[in-house]
């Protein structure tokens, strides 16, 4: 029974979708003004690894995930300059050149990290039209206003703003430190729609005149357009928990009058040297650096070795140890798959379906990966005990088949071949290749110095050689 931690109500529940089986999961996606970083991979790994799970658990899932690129604006009280458009100007392009590159680069590296594209990928410019209509009935209810072009969603309309994050609405309503921009009546208004003046290159006609959308808006209207007015699953870093989803709470139940979202869920940041990791920040590592150091098979066993509400801070240690458990996974299964072939069937008797118990015990208990890859590496020393002894066929394809079920198909692990990490962009496979050639040679000659001096080399780079009468093989570290 899938239990999960719900934000809202700061414990486990019990999870009960709306329409089983069906189950709509939004998740904020990237503001595509930069390339993405190791905090985007935590996040969309932890929602991948659920939105497998869910359909490996019987549901069918309609996964909807938003590109912001349009309306995200700079600082706290979303009165800045749009991310992108600065960004353009940075770059001397098009606003749209910007957000279609970076959402290149966005998707290009969720691919390499073997996350599963979203069933339904919206734009928030493909959506204006539905957000000008929800503005006009946050109008016609009273619980927003136009003040010269620009539209703001008062506050004091509704009471229970702040209920997701623990914040008190009367003390930001309240509050004397912070003077309302011209034509609020509060400060923590927040902007449904902005006037743009005739130099801003990203702006649409409204009926309250040529202007775009606020960041939270477009959350709202996907979300109730492609899975309903109340959703089951809406998930998101813990740094959008404030502002940004309390805005889409007051303006989506200010409009239905119900429940907007059942199960909220947040997954907890990537720090550096305990400092949260973020672009505004400047201290964050994108996946492209990363990914020239270490095989995006080890970021994500990296991130999956941890539980997704939990921080996680980053070092070359840790990475380091990550390749070292995934190259353990991925030399059993390789060895496996050298005996029985691809993997077959997925009923199990009760010896291995034990083992599958166990793991579904763990993902049930709120996701809880961390303990789901204990059980995989159970099954590794079961895979050396099977090869080591009898080499019983059968119990080979029922592990093989675990692996492909468990390691494969929910956590998304990539075992087909050895990771190929390279280390400063300068070691290649076919380098070490060639090394190995060398002492092959060299023991050939009877040089075990030399032998001996190129296995401790590659050694001291992380790179392990395992001779056999087959040959040698060798995988990192």
């Amino acid at each position: 029974m899938l239990t999960i931690y719900n934000t809202m109500t700061r414990k486990k529940e019990v999870f009960t979708p709306v329409h089983p089986p069906f189950v709509g999961m939004y998740v904020c996606g990237p503001t595509v003004y930069d390339d993405p970083h190791l905090g985007h991979a935590k996040s969309y790994i932890s929602f991948d690894v659920i939105y497998r799970f869910l359909k490996a658990s019987g549901f069918t899932v309609r996964y909807v995930q938003n590109i912001t690129d349009v309306g995200h604006l700079l600082g706290d009280d979303g009165e800045g300059e749009d991310r992108i458009l600065k960004k353009a100007r940075v770059e001397q392009v098009e606003p749209v050149e910007i957000a279609q590159k970076y959402e290149r680069h966005f998707f290009r590296d969720m691919d390499r990290l073997n996350c599963l594209r979203p069933d339904i990928s919206s734009r928030a410019t493909g959506h204006i039209l539905e957000m000008i209509e929800l503005i006009k009935k946050l109008i016609e209810k009273g619980n927003a206003y136009e003040q010269d072009g620009n539209v703001y969603f008062d506050l004091s309309t509704f009471p229970e703003y702040g209920k997701l994050s623990g914040r008190n609405v009367d003390d930001l309503l309240s509050g004397t430190r912070v003077k309302p921009a011209e034509g609020k009546r509060h400060s923590a208004d927040f902007a449904l729609w902005k006037r743009a003046d005739g130099n801003h290159l990203m702006r649409w006609p409204s009926p309250w005149g040529t202007g775009f959308p606020g960041w939270h808006l477009e959350c709202s209207v996907m979300s109730m357009k492609y899975i309903g007015e109340t959703i089951d699953i809406h998930g998101g870093g813990l740094d959008n928990q404030f502002p940004h989803h309390e805005c889409e709470i007051a303006q989506s139940e200010s409009v239905t009058g119900h429940t907007f979202v059942n199960y909220w869920i947040h997954n907890n940041m990537v720090t550096l040297d305990g400092q949260k990791m973020s672009k505004s920040l400047g201290n964050h590592v994108t996946l492209e650096e990363l990914f020239s150091t270490y095989d995006p098979m080890t970021v994500r066993f990296f991130v999956l070795q941890g539980h997704y509400r939990s921080p996680q801070d980053f070092s070359d240690e840790a990475l380091s140890s990550a390749r070292t458990g995934y190259g353990r996974l991925v030399r059993a299964v390789a060895k496996l798959r050298d005996t029985v072939g691809e993997p077959a069937s997925e009923t199990y008797p009760d010896r291995w379906e034990e083992y599958r118990k166990r793991f579904f015990d763990f993902l049930d208990d709120d996701f809880n990966t961390s303990g789901g890859i204990t059980v995989l590496f159970d099954l590794v020393r079961e895979t050396n005990t099977v090869l080591a002894g009898s080499k019983n066929r059968d119990d080979l394809q029922y592990l093989n088949a675990l692996f492909h079920e468990l390691g494969e198909g929910i956590l998304g692990l990539v075992f087909a071949s050895t990771p190929e990490a390279s280390q400063g962009g300068t070691l290649t496979a076919d380098l070490v290749n060639l090394l190995v050639r060398m002492r092959q040679e060299a023991k050939a000659g009877k040089n075990w110095a030399e032998a001996d001096a190129i296995r401790d080399h590659l050694k001291s780079l992380g790179i392990v050689l395992e001779d056999t009468r087959d040959g040698t093989s060798w995988s990192l570290e």
